[in-house]
C-alpha cells in the first residue's frame, strides 16, 4: 500500500472525534508531500531543526506538532508556527514557552506529558505532579500559553490488558482535572494517546489525539 492509501484506510477506520498526527520524524519531505496530497494536515515532528527544516519546505496550511522531548533552548526555533506541543512536563518549560510565545505575540497551545507506563526511558510528569503544576499560581498568570489537554504512553508490551490500565489511568486524570483544576479552561479538551501499535486500545480509553508514523509512512530510515 501507498503512504496515500494507509492514510485514507486509517482515517476511514477512525471515529470522528479522534484527530491523526502523522508521525513523520525521520522521514524524507516527499514521503510528507504524499501525505499532504492525499489530505493528511496534522503532522508531528520530534526535533526542533528537522521541523523547522521541514516547515520551510511544505505547505504553510499544515498543522505541526511537536511530540517529542522538547529543550528550554529549542523552544524559540519552533514557537512562531507550532500548532501543539505534546510534550511539555515542567515549570520550567511552560514559562520558557510563555517567554517565547510573548515575543511573537502567539497563544501557544501545549498538552502535559504524563507518565505512568513501567519503563524508566519514558518522560512526563506522575499524576500527582501534574496536579501539583497545574494548582501552582505561577500557571494561572501564564497568559501565552493554553494548556489543552494531557499526552500520554503506555508502556512497550505486549500485554493488552496492562496498555488499557495504562491508558485507563491517564483518561481518568483527564477527566478529574477537566471536573476540578481545569474546569474553567474551555480549551482542556484533548487527549493525547496511541500510536501504531496500540492506538485502537488508546482510543477505546478515550484518546481523541493519536500519533501514527510506522503504520503510515513505514519502519523510519535513520
Amino acid at each position: 500500500m501507498s503512504i496515500a492509501q494507509r492514510i485514507q484506510a486509517l482515517k476511514h477506520s477512525l471515529p470522528s472525534e479522534v484527530t491523526l498526527v502523522a508521525v513523520s520524524k525521520f522521514h524524507p519531505v516527499e514521503a510528507l508531500q504524499e501525505a499532504y496530497a492525499a489530505g493528511q494536515r496534522v503532522f508531528g515532528e520530534s526535533r526542533a531543526q528537522e521541523l523547522v527544516a521541514k516547515q520551510r519546505q511544505l505547505p504553510a496550511d499544515i498543522e505541526w506538532h511537536f511530540i517529542g522531548t522538547l529543550q528550554s533552548n529549542k523552544v524559540k526555533e519552533i514557537v512562531s508556527f507550532i500548532s501543539l506541543i505534546h510534550s511539555v512536563d515542567s515549570l520550567r518549560l511552560l514559562q520558557e514557552i510563555e517567554k517565547q510565545a510573548a515575543k511573537v505575540d502567539r497563544v501557544v497551545r501545549v498538552l502535559l506529558e504524563i507518565h505512568v507506563a513501567q519503563e524508566e526511558t519514558k518522560h512526563g510528569l506522575t499524576p500527582e505532579a501534574c496536579e501539583q503544576l497545574l494548582a501552582d499560581e505561577a500557571v494561572a498568570h501564564l497568559s501565552h500559553v493554553r494548556i489543552c489537554g494531557l499526552m500520554g504512553m503506555a508502556s512497550n508490551t505486549d500485554d493488552e490488558a496492562q496498555i488499557r490500565a495504562e491508558f485507563h489511568q491517564i483518561h481518568a486524570l483527564f477527566n478529574t482535572l477537566k471536573d476540578g483544576l481545569c474546569r474553567t479552561n474551555p480549551d482542556f479538551t484533548l487527549l493525547s494517546m496511541g500510536m501504531s501499535h496500540d492506538y485502537p486500545l488508546a482510543i477505546a480509553e478515550g484518546s481523541n489525539l493519536i500519533r501514527v508514523g510506522t503504520a503510515i509512512f513505514g519502519e523510519r530510515v535513520y
